[in-house]
């Protein structure tokens, strides 16, 4: 009998074609990125075996325990995509090609810091509040090219792009205004040309509201629940964090 998580991938891909083919794109423009956040180590592995390499940790602490016991497996790229305290940097640029979640100078600030340190680049996401709730991390989109343009001054983070996460329990409507935002926010800072930045990528959607971002443009999608089950903690266990912030 076909294993879930493989039956659940293979729905997943589904329909990312079809809204590929709703909004005239290809499918190898965007990246499913599988989000691991509580998920077990048994589970992921039924993914690696079905071909994904690609995956994304919400907690530093998490990210620290599962990447060593994945080392067996070759080809395997983490993202780190939650809302990262100064204090955890050292941790995270560790394990990962990709930082989705730059929302603040600061934090731009204590990267840079470490990675001069190990003589190392790291490739950036600029993570906007979109949706402008409070219950959530992420610069407001008014402020978005000036952190850019700060970040940018950094020679250790290429900024390859923006990050927002839709608006949460909304109508398609108001989460495809989010991702247009985010969209209409990465031309304003494609036209400044400032170093070091690029603008390729937009990470956007998630199992919810997916296939409305692969329709606005995103380019990785960030999907948990729909192929490795429901989750035993609230969506307010990862979100609502403002107690966890550091500055």
């Amino acid at each position: 009998m076909e294993h879930f998580v493989e039956a659940n991938l293979k729905t997943v891909k589904q329909q990312m074609e079809l809204a590929c083919q709703a909004s005239g794109r290809q499918i190898e423009d965007v990246k499913l990125l599988l989000a691991t956040k509580t998920v077990p180590l048994e589970k992921l592995q039924m993914a690696i075996q079905a071909g994904e390499t690609l995956f994304g940790e919400n907690k530093a602490q998490e990210l620290r325990g599962k990447f060593p016991l994945m080392q067996q497996f070759n080809q395997i790229e983490w993202h780190f995509i939650g809302h990262l305290q100064t204090n955890k940097v050292k941790d995270v640029v560790k394990y990962v090609t990709l930082i989705h979640s730059v929302d603040r100078l600061k934090l731009g600030q204590a990267l840079h810091h470490q990675l001069v340190k190990e003589n190392k680049t790291m490739d950036v996401l600029v993570q906007i509040n979109t949706s402008y709730e409070e219950s959530k991390f992420g610069a407001p989109p008014e402020m978005a090219v000036e952190l850019v343009e700060q970040l940018s001054q950094f020679e250790t983070l290429n900024v390859k792009g923006l990050m927002t996460i839709g608006k949460l329990n909304a109508t398609n409507d108001e989460t495809r205004h989010c991702f247009r935002l985010l969209k209409c926010i990465q031309t304003q800072i494609r036209e400044k040309n400032l170093p070091r930045v690029q603008m390729d990528i937009l990470s956007m959607g998630m199992s919810g509201d997916y296939k409305v971002a692969i329709e606005e443009g995103a380019t990785i999608i960030r999907v948990g629940t729909s192929v490795f089950g429901q989750r035993y903690l609230p969506d307010s266990y990862y979100w609502n964090e403002h107690a966890q912030q550091d500055d």
